[in-house]
């Protein structure tokens, strides 16, 4: 139990990048207002098998609540967080979870009748289930562009990982690599983050930032139980396209 509390603490910090290139917007773009922003971010009604938590209670408020000595990775750390990764006209953001019903052998014995590889088992498939938080920023001008290369940059400059400080934790990124971007929106871009953990273990999460015209759509998934067994996983296409189809 105390691991996978160490897991959950250290995932919120994780994040790694990649890049797919796609078409310039105009330096006469328009940010969405904070309204049309709230409007245009993924809702429970837009996705089937996931519930959205607007409340803002498990993501850093401000900037302020993250920081790293290493300026050029600080992109990198905001979109972890959901938090615009430049400065943005306007901003919001949720947390989307997994919401699957998984039949179990072992669900219907007490916790005393079950053996210990039996408790190991329902520990780990209690925790496997992605984890998402989506951000929206908006940008006037060339600012969701500039925003983007910024990121994109930085998944090269910072592969060989960085320190942040992210809600009063500290924590160390030791790996960023590139992965295979969605492809979505005018631009796209995807990482994984390794972080290091305690006793010795490392935890993988998966980002990518899209941008769409003025806007930058950022996703940061961890699942908990998948990271544990060292399973792959990666950023759900469902939200990616369900985000997407509100932003054309």
């Amino acid at each position: 139990m105390r691991v996978a509390a160490t897991v959950a603490v250290s995932a919120l910090t994780l994040a790694l990048v990649t890049g797919c290139g796609g078409d310039s917007g105009g330096s006469d773009a328009k940010a969405l207002s904070s309204a049309e922003l709230k409007k245009a971010i993924i809702a429970e009604s837009d996705v089937d098998g996931y519930k959205v938590d607007t409340s803002g209670k498990q993501l850093p408020k401000s900037k302020d609540d993250i920081k790293s000595s290493e300026e050029n990775c600080v992109p990198l750390a905001y979109a972890m967080g959901g938090l615009a990764p430049g400065d943005a006209a306007s901003t919001t953001a949720v947390m989307v979870r997994e919401d699957k019903k998984k039949p179990s052998d072992t669900a219907s014995k007490s916790l005393e009748d079950l053996t210990e590889g039996e408790f190991e088992d329902s520990f780990t498939d209690a925790l496997s289930l992605d984890m998402t938080v989506v951000g929206l920023s908006s940008y006037d001008g060339d600012g969701a562009e500039q925003t983007f290369k910024s990121v994109s940059d930085a998944v090269e400059s910072c592969s060989g990982g960085f320190p942040v400080t992210m809600q009063g934790t500290d924590q160390k990124i030791t790996k960023i690599s590139s992965e295979k971007a969605s492809g979505a929106g005018d631009e796209s871009v995807a990482f994984t983050a390794v972080s290091d953990l305690e006793d010795g273990d490392v935890g993988t999460t998966h980002v990518e930032v899209v941008r769409h015209d003025s806007t930058i759509a950022t996703y940061y998934t961890m699942n908990l139980g998948l990271m544990m067994t060292d399973k792959a996983y990666d950023v759900p296409a469902a939200l990616i396209d369900a985000q997407a189809a509100k932003l054309k």
